[in-house]
């Protein structure tokens, strides 16, 4: 098949894909995630063939001129709206979120942002936080960083055996890089969704269609046809039956990538109904405001949503949609067109992207030097942001299990010498009840085990498995918990869990679920101590509250959702709601914020409900 490019067509999938991610984002399209792949696919295709044709005819590769087009083309437009992006933030953003945004800015300017938020989506306790107004930076920086190895690659392999090398070469990169990107999105779905590495191969899926033969000896134009709508309906599947849970990026990526390669490949015979439809002018304006369109969405989006303490509405999405649709116009026209249409010195170049990166970090710097301050309550008082925010002891001590372990550490609290022993037992909804344990043991002289690991209840549920934590590690962690609560025998095992996951399919409801969860964990727990005591879930938020009263001053924070308190099993029920909620569930109690987070009570809270636990443990004669 010929493959020589009609701009149009290209254009057409620039605004298929940014359309598909504003969707996916606005809750619109299920599977519009898959806007970011088909975009990797053109940049490899595109990127490599000016590599190999400016090779090609000079035998020579100029890195600099190289990178000094690929920064004329991204840099004033990114860092233009980055800066924004930051300074609006901070000006709106309750003053909870400003270290964050300030690490998150600071990496997206130097384009690094990618690493980051693969290493913050891992911490399970920051999936519920405040979304970054600039995480969607990431797939620029994976974008940035291939523009730096691949010419290196490319030139390198030319030297080697010309095109034939470079084919080679392509093809055993894009191979390599598939397989690390399947395996790693089975063990870490988090890295292998943000890395360059596991990514490469999108972009060499598209450099590989370079080397296709230039004709292909066909009777008749029905079969490449065929393979075109072929291509097309990859692309179809994958975005309506794709979703959050589907297992990204792994071979599932496959469907989009070499969806698009094909319809890249056969740009030449794509039939008419296509071709109209791409030459449509809003189809070809969504092309060439592509790139500002992706960069304004997602702040547009939520940034709003952030402020309101809620998610938007359908038709306040909307509107935020034709708003993003109209700064990317005005970008596009005033921005990457005058500069684009002038023919910059190197210097000049050079200057302005050098003063746009200096410029984004020192706002970066400044949102991290800015003190994050108090909340003030509605009672007049004021709290440390930091003391609310704060994470009970055994994250400190890393005694809290987090992604990829199996084996919770010999972490003891309290009276390590008595013989009296009380465990700790769950996932992060158990561990918020530490401090308050904490302090009952150093009180009453026993000795606390903590084995609590993240995105792991007590209760042996299956979940639905979004993102980095596995089912198998958890089964793996609560078997090897378990072997050694039988080992201590302790006087008391305290459990909990969070109950608000994804259920199975198979499941008709979660009250269904949770039940033959908690039965499995109580039959398994049935001899390791005579006292087995299960904490129902805390009430649960509705937003993150100490954002909410940050940015409210207390008020629109309470009414908070209650959770199901029933428990299933032979388990000691205790119901923390009555310690937390009257008629409605205030955000502060007695002075306190109830919660650091949108799932977790505070330290203070949970400290300040040791009499009321205490009281529990020493009716059931477990304390004095």
């Amino acid at each position: 098949m010929s493959v020589k490019p009609r701009i149009h067509q290209i254009q057409a999938l620039r605004a298929l894909a940014a359309s598909l991610v504003v969707l996916f984002h606005a809750k619109l399209s299920p599977g519009g995630f898959i806007g970011v792949d088909i975009f990797y696919v053109i940049s490899g295709y595109l990127i490599t063939g000016i590599i190999i044709k400016e090779i090609g005819n000079t035998g020579k590769f100029n890195y600099g001129a190289f990178y000094l087009r690929r920064a004329k083309r991204l840099l004033p437009a990114s860092l233009s709206i980055l800066a924004l992006t930051a300074i609006f933030s901070w000006l709106v953003l309750p003053p909870t979120v400003r270290a964050d945004l300030g690490k998150d800015v600071l990496a997206a300017s130097l384009y690094v942002s990618n690493y980051l938020f693969a290493f913050w989506q891992n911490d399970y306790q920051n999936l519920n936080a405040t979304p970054s107004p600039v995480i969607h930076y990431w797939s620029l920086a994976v974008e940035e960083q291939f523009y730096i190895f691949w010419p290196i690659l490319v030139f390198s392999l030319w030297k080697f055996g010309k095109r034939r090398a470079v084919a080679m070469g392509i093809f055993a990169t894009t191979l390599l890089s598939f397989i690390f990107s399947h395996y790693l999105t089975t063990v870490n779905p988090v890295w292998a969704f943000y890395s360059l590495p596991t990514r490469a191969w999108e972009l060499g899926i598209g450099a590989l269609l370079l080397f296709l033969p230039k004709r292909v000896s066909l009777r008749r134009k029905v079969a490449p046809t065929l393979l075109v709508w072929a291509g097309a309906l990859l692309l179809i599947y994958s975005i309506f039956i794709f979703s959050e849970r589907t297992p990204f990026p792994g071979y599932n990526a496959l469907l989009p990538t070499l969806g698009t390669a094909i319809l890249i490949a056969g740009i030449a015979y794509w039939p008419p109904i296509l071709n109209d439809f791409s030459k449509l002018r809003v189809v070809q304006w969504l092309g060439e405001v592509s790139y500002p369109l992706y960069l304004w969405h997602w702040p547009l989006l939520v940034l709003p949503s952030t402020r309101f303490g809620r998610p938007l509405t359908l038709l306040e999405r909307l509107f935020f949609i034709a708003l993003t649709a109209l700064a990317a116009d005005l970008t596009h026209r005033f921005l990457e067109k005058p500069i684009s249409n002038r023919n910059y010195s190197t210097q000049k170049v050079i200057r302005y992207s050098t003063l746009g990166t200096i410029s984004c970090v020192a706002i970066s710097a400044s949102i991290l030097l800015t003190d994050q301050g108090t909340i003030k309550l509605p009672n007049g008082s004021s709290v440390s942001i930091s003391e609310v925010m704060a994470k009970p002891q055994v994250y400190l001590d890393d005694c809290h299990v987090n992604n990829g372990e199996v084996l919770s550490g010999d972490c003891t609290y309290g009276d390590k010498s008595s013989e009296k022993t009380i465990v700790l037992y769950g996932d992060s909804h158990a561990a918020q009840w530490f401090p308050a344990l904490e302090k009952l043991a150093n009180d009453n002289g026993f000795k606390l085990v903590s084995l609590t690991k993240s995105a792991c209840p007590a209760p042996e549920v299956r979940k639905v498995q979004i993102g980095a934590y596995k089912n198998a590690d958890c089964f793996k962690w609560r078997e090897n918990s378990i072997k050694r609560m039988r080992e201590i025998k302790p006087a008391a095992i305290i459990v909990s869990g969070f109950a608000h996951f994804d259920v199975p399919d198979k499941y008709s409801s979660r009250k269904s679920w949770w039940a033959d969860g908690q039965q499995l964990a109580f039959n398994h727990l049935v001899g390791a101590s005579r006292k087995l005591i299960y904490i129902s879930d805390t009430p649960h938020p509705s937003r993150d509250i100490p954002n909410c009263l940050a940015a409210n001053g207390g008020a629109k924070c309470d009414d908070i959702e209650t959770s199901d308190s029933r428990v299933s099993g032979g388990f000691i029920k205790v119901d923390p709601t009555p310690w937390l909620c009257t008629d409605k569930c205030p955000a502060v109690v007695n002075g306190m914020v109830a919660y650091r987070d949108a799932s977790h009570i505070s330290v203070a809270m949970s400290r300040s409900l040791s009499l009321e636990l205490g009281g529990v443990l020493t009716d059931l004669g477990v304390i004095r």
